[in-house]
């Protein structure tokens, strides 16, 4: 118990500004309850979250095999650190790599730190195989990687940068889709490439097919890394297990969070045999990452997601939903055409976002705007579709409220 139950929002939140610093523009609720696409505040009124902790709470709220592994693994052990071998920890790097491109993992506690320890390990490898001259990364603009001194400086949005000169050397930008600047960037000097499969923060907008493969190509040409951002978009959330797989372009490194851990924080690496081997016993760590709790969650959630028929059916639900979304936004005329791909997907409408936003969460739909003017959703995985017309009738009410 919190000793805040009791209390109204307005006092939880004015406890809250008294001791918890001001690093949030937050929305003027609490959420204390959630099971499967519901939420409910502190006085008891419901909520569809089509936001799921942004991309977090992929399974739901309160998901059985969630719930029931944390029991059951808080009866056993929670923690030990990496002086010891974790089985846990061994079998979820067992799922990752049978369904991915690669064959070692790393685990750590965030998407942030994930990131982190690839733009180490690319540097760690460039500079053992080619030596201290390759070390230059390439991210792009509109980006976003994380709040660390390294994933900030590689996150391409000036406004997250502001105030924490000088950042580390070596970073450069270009802008998504665009080969020919990504061709000027990419030398001999060049580390790795980063690239989110679609950018979450920045938009929700898609790399194309034609992009990747080109950045494949020019990373073999210059014996740079190809890495993948996919904390947000993967493990599920575009349909298959990892986003890279609608390419068919392979990177060499990709980084995951968010919904591995189905709500406990982790985050994983993972690598070609030939890049992870850079880093030997001494070069990086993680103190919490990979715990016998975490790891345990994360097995549940992919032994979810890998049950025959998962995937077919959340393509088919989300296909479902964007063609609801597409009829209101030619209803009202609203422009750009929606885009993403499963369940992330962006609908731009202007600068009205933020109202928006503020008038779905009155008649309980919870999502969010990025950039000041594209509606995010990031439904779990396992909506219905009579959920889904709940939030389309919403956005519908609130568009014929205040679209003009």
């Amino acid at each position: 118990m919190t000793g805040l139950e009791s209390l109204t929002t307005e006092e939880v939140i004015e406890h809250g500004k008294k001791v918890v610093m001001n690093t949030y523009g937050r929305l003027p609720m609490t959420i204390v309850k959630g099971k499967g696409a519901w939420v409910w505040d502190i006085e008891g009124k419901r909520y569809l979250d089509f936001l799921t902790g942004l991309a977090v709470n992929s399974l739901g709220h309160s998901h059985p095999a969630i719930v029931q592994a944390i029991q059951d693994q808080a009866e056993e052990i929670l923690h030990t650190s990496n002086l010891y071998w974790i089985p846990n920890q061994i079998a979820l790097a067992e799922r990752l790599v049978k369904n991915s491109f690669a064959d070692k993992v790393f685990f750590c506690n965030s998407g942030a730190e994930a990131n982190e320890a690839a733009f180490k390990l690319a540097r760690k490898y460039a500079k053992k195989k080619y030596g201290d001259d390759k070390y230059e990364v390439v991210s792009l603009e509109n980006s976003f990687h994380g709040r660390t001194l390294a994933t900030l400086t590689l996150t391409g949005q000036t406004k997250y940068q502001e105030g924490y000169d000088p950042l580390p050397a070596g970073l450069s930008y270009t802008a998504l889709n665009d080969f020919e600047g990504l061709k000027a960037k990419v030398n001999e000097k060049t580390a790795a490439v980063f690239i989110e499969p679609i950018q979450g923060e920045g938009g929700v907008i898609p790399a194309s097919q034609e992009f990747l493969q080109a950045a494949r190509d020019l990373c073999d040409q210059y014996g740079a890394l190809l890495i993948f951002d996919e904390v947000q978009c993967g493990v599920g959330r575009t349909g298959k297990l990892f986003a890279y797989e609608w390419s068919g372009v392979t990177p060499d490194i990709m980084t995951l969070a968010k919904a591995l851990g189905g709500g406990v924080p982790i985050g994983a690496m993972l690598a070609t045999d030939m890049v992870a081997d850079a880093f030997q016993p001494g070069d990086h760590a993680s103190t919490f990452g990979g715990n016998p709790l975490a790891t345990a969650v994360g097995c549940a959630v992919l032994d979810v997601m890998l049950q025959e028929g998962f995937f077919s059916s959340v393509q088919e639900r989300s296909n479902y939903f964007r063609r609801g979304l597409e009829g209101l936004a030619q209803k009202y005329q609203t422009g750009d055409p929606v885009r993403g791909e499963g369940f992330i997907i962006g609908w731009p409408v202007s600068k009205v976002g933020p109202e928006i936003v503020a008038r779905c969460l009155q008649k309980g739909l919870l999502i969010n705007c990025v950039g000041g003017k594209t509606l995010r959703f990031l439904p779990p995985l396992i909506v219905e579709k009579p959920e889904i017309d709940e939030a389309l009738k919403i956005l519908d009410e609130v568009f014929c409220e205040i679209w003009k």
